[in-house]
């Protein structure tokens, strides 16, 4: 493993442990982002399960995007994750940003998602 390998796990595990801490039951809106694509997923952790995702290589999004490795594709995630959630009659999430500052990419993705209706 690499010093960067090792790093980023210790980071996204300390973000973990927090969002366990403070979730009461609540699902997590889980964020991964590649150089090329962004993906995100709400997982109730007490079923184990995938309640709703978005990436940007689905096709009716990557259609309509130049680059998935956007802010603006990751806007677009952020909206069709949060429009599939409230589908699915899910309202209020907590954010799980992983190991990746809450900057660029990701505050896109997060900002959208709010203003399509999901509560965090």
């Amino acid at each position: 493993m690499t010093q960067f390998h090792d790093q980023h796990q210790r980071r996204r595990n300390r973000v973990r442990r927090h969002i366990k801490k403070t979730a009461n039951g609540k699902p997590r809106l889980s964020v991964f982002r590649s150089g090329k694509n962004m993906y995100a997923q709400i997982i109730d952790d007490v079923k184990g399960e995938t309640l709703a995702q978005a990436s940007t290589t689905e096709k009716d999004i990557k259609s309509k995007l130049k680059s998935g490795g956007s802010i603006d594709a990751a806007a677009k995630v952020g909206q069709l994750v949060a429009e599939r959630a409230s589908k699915a009659g899910i309202e209020d999430v907590i954010f799980d940003r992983g190991s990746y500052l809450y900057h660029g990419r990701v505050k896109s993705l997060a900002e959208a998602a709010r203003e399509a209706g999901l509560k965090f």
